[in-house]
């Protein structure tokens, strides 16, 4: 599997109301030192399936987002995740 579709399948199971950060999926999907490639996966990917929107920066910013910041602001407010 590659480490884009292990990203993938980690935040596809980040509940409603949870954000995890772009260094907590790298390490779930067992590159720790990858979170860059996490932020440059969640800002492309489109798939609506895939609850993006729920990966943040460490920072607790929002990072990159394919359909946008305020949607993802948007949803993530709808949710109670921020």
């Amino acid at each position: 599997m590659s480490f884009k579709e292990r990203v993938l399948k980690v935040v596809s199971v980040i509940p409603k109301g949870r954000t995890l950060s772009y260094k907590q999926v790298a390490e779930l999907a067992g590159s720790p030192g990858a979170y860059r490639a996490v932020g440059n996966i969640m800002s492309k990917n489109r798939d609506p399936n895939i609850p993006c929107h729920r990966v943040i920066k460490s920072d607790g910013s929002l990072g990159g987002y394919a359909f946008g910041i305020e949607k993802k602001r948007q949803i993530l407010q709808r949710e109670k995740a921020i």
